[in-house]
Order: structure tokens, then C-alpha cells, then sequence
């Protein structure tokens, strides 16, 4: 039977999650030169990204969801549950390109739950399952180990990880056709200009790129833990 070995956690594949890391840093770092770049040229209908939210959603005749401005800064989300598109301080009252685009890309969301967008459903309902997923594998991975390398044990805690690698997964499209609708409504409003909408495509590509580089990371630590332990059933 393999031993478990004191130190490996920092083992050789430990440059999985290294890697891993970077993608995600170099990811959140672009998305936020990105957005600050674009954030500083002022859209020519001056509107802010409150009024681009309200006017997009009436434009898709979508007349229960309630705009709210909350704290942070990029910590825009639409909760389908209480029908709320909450853009933060900076996205709600700037008159920037970028903010439109963050708001637009907010009520994409809002149209796909309108439209019955299964990917975005889909995504819904394995958020409980993926959350628990991913807050329990370790601890089962750990426990197979204690107990003699039990490779039940050790498969369950794997299988467990790789549920959010499936909701990072499954968020993928859902991120995209967001940003994909976000673009088409702009492009047709007068919300922002052609020029304009070619800064938001930047703007919103930089965004997605994080969900990518999160999916990545998450694919090479679900990688290291198979390396490290999926051979021991052969052990056995």
C-alpha cells in the first residue's frame, strides 16, 4: 500500500497550481486595466450605467426586476431569485463606456432568465450541489489518507472537486451569451456609439477571460489531486 507522504503538498505538481495561480492573477489583472482604461472615456449619450440598465430591460420588456446600487467596485450581479440587478457605486453612477457594458452585460443575464435560458438554469440548480462539492473534498481526500488510503473515500473526494470544475464549466456559455446579448442591444441603441461598442467588446472579453482562467485553475487542481492519488487503487 502507497504511503501518504508527509510534504505532498509540495511535490512536483505543485506547478499545477502555480500555474494555476498565474493564469487566474494574470486574468484578474487584465480585466481590471482593462475596464480602468475604458472606464475613463465618457460615453457621447452621457447616460450612466443605471440609466443603460433601465433602458435596456424596458427595451426587452422586462418590467420586474429592480435596479440597486451596492458597495464594492466591479461586484455587479442580477439574483434571478429576488428579481434585483445590483450594479455597484462605480458602474451605477458612471457615465463611462466600460460601466455601460458592465450593466449591460448585467441585464443579458436578466434576458436569458426572461427567455428561459437553460444553460443559466442548468447553472442554477448545481450551485448547492457544487457548493457543497467544493467545500467537502479536501476534507473527504484528507480523511481516505488518515484512514490507510482509502481509495473510496479518495474517489468520492475527487468526484466532489470535479463539481466545480462542472459549474465553472456550465458558467462558461452562460457568461458569454450574456456578453454576446449585451453587445447586439447596445449596437442597436443609442445608448453608446459604433466606435463605442467596440471599446465594450473589449471591456466585456476582459471580463470573461477571469471565468476562463477560473475553469483552468480549477481543471489543474482536479489534474494534481488524479496524479497525486487516482493511482493508488492500482496500489491496493
Amino acid at each position: 500500500m502507497t504511503m501518504f507522504p508527509m510534504m505532498w503538498w509540495w511535490d512536483p505538481t505543485y506547478i499545477l497550481v502555480i500555474i494555476g495561480l498565474l493564469i487566474s492573477g494574470w486574468a484578474s489583472a487584465y480585466v481590471n486595466s482593462t475596464f480602468r482604461k475604458y472606464d475613463q472615456y465618457t460615453s457621447r449619450s452621457g447616460a450612466t450605467g443605471t440609466d443603460a440598465a433601465a433602458y435596456i430591460l424596458r427595451s426587452a420588456g422586462i418590467h420586474d426586476v429592480q435596479i440597486k446600487e451596492i458597495a464594492g467596485n466591479l461586484t455587479d450581479n442580477y439574483n434571478g431569485k429576488d428579481k434585483t440587478l445590483n450594479l455597484s457605486q462605480s458602474t451605477a453612477e458612471s457615465t463611462s463606456v466600460a460601466a455601460i457594458g458592465v450593466a449591460a452585460h448585467e441585464c443579458g443575464h436578466a434576458v436569458q432568465d426572461k427567455v428561459h435560458y437553460w444553460p443559466m438554469a442548468l447553472r442554477t440548480g448545481i450551485v448547492p450541489v457544487a457548493n457543497l462539492g467544493s467545500t467537502l473534498s479536501l476534507p473527504i481526500i484528507i480523511l481516505g489518507v488518515i484512514m490507510g488510503m482509502n481509495q473510496t473515500l479518495i474517489d468520492i473526494g475527487i468526484w466532489a472537486f470535479g463539481l466545480a470544475l462542472l459549474f465553472q464549466l456550465v458558467t462558461l456559455p452562460v457568461e458569454f451569451n450574456a456578453s454576446h446579448r449585451a453587445v447586439n442591444i447596445l449596437a442597436s441603441s443609442p445608448l453608446i456609439s459604433s466606435d463605442e461598442v467596440v471599446m465594450v467588446k473589449k471591456v466585456l472579453f476582459a471580463a470573461a477571460l477571469t471565468y476562463v482562467a477560473a475553469a483552468l485553475a480549477t481543471f489543474l487542481q482536479l489534474l494534481r489531486l488524479i496524479i497525486l492519488f487516482g493511482g493508488n487503487r492500482n496500489n491496493n
